[in-house]
């Protein structure tokens, strides 16, 4: 049987993405954990890892292996939380991937309550308008806003995602209120994520539009202030733009058009038998944070 120690030494570095760092963590010498990750290959009859001069990614057969290790050793850890009652109490480190805007708007104001709540677990936060590899990457959760119909990964709904056309009162001034569809056709766009289809729904069902833009970023954020600034018409979700639209900064356009009801917030994490107790109650905390009918709404 492989040594469970080699297993969490395996974990570790890819979590890192560097044995010496994994070596650090583990407090052993960068050399030993070669040794321990050749013994394990050596184990199993197959190659594990690629490694170069400057990084290491994982190979096919150790994509699996990976994805299956992670679930051993959480379901180690919740045996451990059940069998000792602690399973209130979490500790270690909880590392989430976010989007960008959201995470600092609606997660990260948060966070003190949930770390008072529990002083032995450290959070990891990263933020990034990209989808990351959440195995690849070490994350425990991701929380996404999209259309999750065909991922793979388990999902939990958080809270629905209400997306709507707007512009600024002076854009509308200047150029004039579109009063169908085809108008958007004669006006300034900001599609995010470089071109990105609008998909919305409308008195005749869903549509697919991809808008001309005069603005490419990949940055949900420079989106968002462009619009207010009254560069020209944006999709954008209450979450993101309520506080402009109840001030009138913001005025909704085409309001019979709203973006997708299949795109919603959710949290994220990798296929397991067994849920980390302290990836269970950071998702449990956001779904009664947001709820059915979230504050952004109300």
């Amino acid at each position: 049987m492989t040594n469970l120690g080699d297993l969490e030494v395996f974990s570790r570095v890819i979590a890192t993405g560097s044995m010496s760092t994994a070596a650090r963590a583990l407090g052993l010498s960068p050399a030993v954990v070669s040794k321990r990750i050749k013994r394990l290959e050596d184990r199993l009859g197959t190659r594990l890892l690629q490694r170069t001069t400057r990084q290491i990614s994982l190979t096919e057969a150790g994509q699996g292996f990976y994805e299956r290790v992670v679930a051993v050793l959480a379901g180690i850890e919740d045996a451990e939380a059940f069998a000792s009652g602690r399973s209130s109490e979490v500790r270690g480190t909880l590392k989430i991937s976010a989007p960008t805007s959201f995470g600092r708007l609606h997660i990260a104001p948060h966070l003190k309550t949930f770390m008072d709540a529990h002083p032995e677990l450290a959070v990891h936060l990263v933020l990034s308008d990209e989808f990351t590899d959440i195995v690849g990457g070490g994350f425990d959760l991701a929380i996404r806003i999209a259309d999750l119909s065909d991922s793979s990964l388990v999902a939990r709904r958080l809270a629905p995602v209400r997306r709507i056309l707007c512009a600024s009162p002076g854009y509308i001034s200047e150029h004039g209120m579109p009063q169908t569809i085809d108008d958007l056709k004669k006006h300034r766009c900001l599609p995010a994520h470089n071109y990105d289809a609008w998909r919305l729904e409308g008195p005749h069902g869903a549509l697919n539009l991809r808008p001309d833009g005069m603005l490419v970023t990949n940055s949900s954020e420079v989106i968002r202030e462009a619009v207010i600034s009254g560069l020209g018409i944006a999709l954008r979700s209450t979450w993101d733009v309520g506080p402009e639209l109840k001030a009138g900064k913001l005025v909704q356009v085409l309001p019979a058009y709203e973006g997708s009801r299949n795109v919603s917030l959710s949290a994220v994490y990798p296929s397991r038998q067994f849920l980390p107790a302290k990836v269970r109650l950071f998702i449990d905390y956001l779904a009664e944070l947001y709820g059915p009918v979230p504050y952004w709404e109300r």
